[in-house]
């Protein structure tokens, strides 16, 4: 059961390596709720009904649901592959997304959603992203000041929180060779 959880860089948090985490399963789902709903405003509500509402409100709703039930669908499959690197469960996820009408669920899972998880490079305990150093073995994750502690880059001369000068700290070998 050992799942691999690669350590998060900066560039890891851009909107297009956040697109990667849906899955093509969504992304085929998302285009049949398209084809479904243009199918249901173009063939099958026209059928019942006796009065025929006007071109553009029928081209305006059609997208309009099409484009939501599409959203819906790939914000499930989002749901499904970034819960599991946050630490939570998929299956209570994507049954919470599926089942609260309105992408409540969805809204929920931003809102409730932990940190993501990685592994300490030196013990391979799960370390919350956040931290600096590993609650296990003391192993500096990321770089820290060595006063107020906060993250700072491994580039920074000097903390961008408290004016520090992060050259008298005591950092690991393996932050001295980005220091340079």
């Amino acid at each position: 059961m050992a799942t691999n959880f690669p350590i998060r860089t900066e560039e890891d948090a851009s909107f297009s390596s956040e697109l990667k985490l849906i899955p093509r399963w969504s992304v085929a789902a998302a285009l049949f709720a398209f084809v479904g709903m243009e199918y249901l405003f173009w063939i099958v509500f026209p059928r019942g009904a006796h009065h025929h509402p006007p071109i553009g409100i029928r081209l305006y709703l059609g997208i309009t649901w099409g484009l939501l039930a599409s959203l819906y669908m790939l914000m499930v499959g989002y749901v499904s592959n970034d819960s599991p690197r946050r630490g939570m469960s998929a299956r209570i996820w994507i049954i919470i997304c599926l089942v609260m009408p309105g992408g409540i669920g969805a809204v929920l899972y931003f809102l409730l959603r932990q940190p993501i998880i990685t592994l300490c490079p030196a013990c391979g305990t799960r370390v919350q992203s956040e931290y600096h150093f590993c609650p296990q073995c003391a192993y500096n994750i990321s770089a820290s000041c060595g006063k107020c502690y906060r993250s700072v880059r491994i580039t920074d001369q000097f903390c961008v929180h408290c004016g520090h000068n992060l050259s008298t700290d005591n950092r690991p070998a393996r932050l001295h060779a980005f220091h340079d």
